[in-house]
């Protein structure tokens, strides 16, 4: 017993166990692969079932809103475009885009009682301690370990979590902490005057270097004042598909590069 609280206390505050964490993830790694086949094997079949006409419908519904997606896309990469051609007018350095790393969630958590899940990309293709993460609706969360082949994300509801964000109507920003709900966040430090109601957008305001500016984060779904107390009950849900998104996206800001030739070499290593 001694020895396990040491090495719980040892893990907790100090760095010296991290290479044998590297190492004995090598070898858990292939369990956690096998556990997930029977998932896999599971969900595979219950996709091959579906019937031909329901795929043919969905296919026609499909096409019809890729037609007006792009018709969509066309205008907003023209007005992506004059955006650009005014900031560069202003002589800012603004930059297009970040570089992202699309992984793949596993069906095993190693940390049930938290909201931590596991994704299949780790350190040998670049990942690292705190790069945001998120899917096509918004932030999911940040990079909590990164190990050789795997890499463990703690998601924004975590109560240990916490994110910078501003409203999207009016620029106020303030904090999101996890509730420990995977659909909801709190916003526990707004006063019962703030300029914010039901439905507004929160975004990454960009603050604390972690996240970058501008993606969405949840919709507030409930403003409560308090007037015997200094702070509202504000709750918001993510806009991120937390419990159903199986592909998500891991972020490197401007000032980081990810490592492509070595990720190109690690791809063509896996093919092989």
């Amino acid at each position: 017993m001694i020895l396990s609280v040491s090495l719980l206390f040892a893990d907790k505050y100090t760095d010296k166990l991290s290479p044998l964490r590297s190492l004995l993830s090598v070898f858990v790694y292939p369990i956690q692969y096998l556990v997930d086949v029977p998932s896999r094997l599971v969900r595979d079949t219950l996709d091959s079932v579906g019937s031909y006409e329901e795929l043919l419908h969905e296919n026609a519904i499909l096409k019809r809103q890729q037609l007006i997606n792009n018709a969509k896309l066309l205008k907003f990469a023209a007005l992506e475009k004059e955006n650009i051609r005014l900031r560069a007018l202003l002589d800012s350095s603004f930059k297009l885009g970040e570089q992202v790393l699309v992984t793949e969630l596993m069906a095993v958590n190693l940390a049930p009682y938290e909201h931590i899940v596991v994704v299949n990309k780790g350190s040998r293709f670049g990942v690292h301690t705190g790069q945001p993460v998120l899917d096509e609706n918004g932030i999911v969360g940040q990079v909590a370990k990164a190990l050789p082949l795997s890499a463990e994300i703690i998601l924004i509801t975590d109560p240990n979590h916490a994110i910078p964000v501003q409203v999207n109507r009016n620029g106020l920003h303030t904090i999101a902490i996890g509730s420990g709900q995977s659909n909801k966040l709190i916003l526990p430090f707004l006063p019962n005057n703030a300029d914010i109601v039901t439905g507004d957008l929160l975004i990454t305001s960009g603050l604390g270097g972690v996240f970058p500016q501008g993606y969405p984060v949840a919709k507030v779904e409930s403003f409560v004042e308090q007037p015997d107390k200094p702070f509202a009950v504000i709750e918001a849900r993510p806009t991120a598909a937390l419990n159903t998104s199986r592909e998500l996206l891991i972020v490197w800001s401007h000032n980081e590069v990810i490592p492509l030739g070595k990720l190109a070499s690690e791809q063509h290593s896996d093919s092989d």
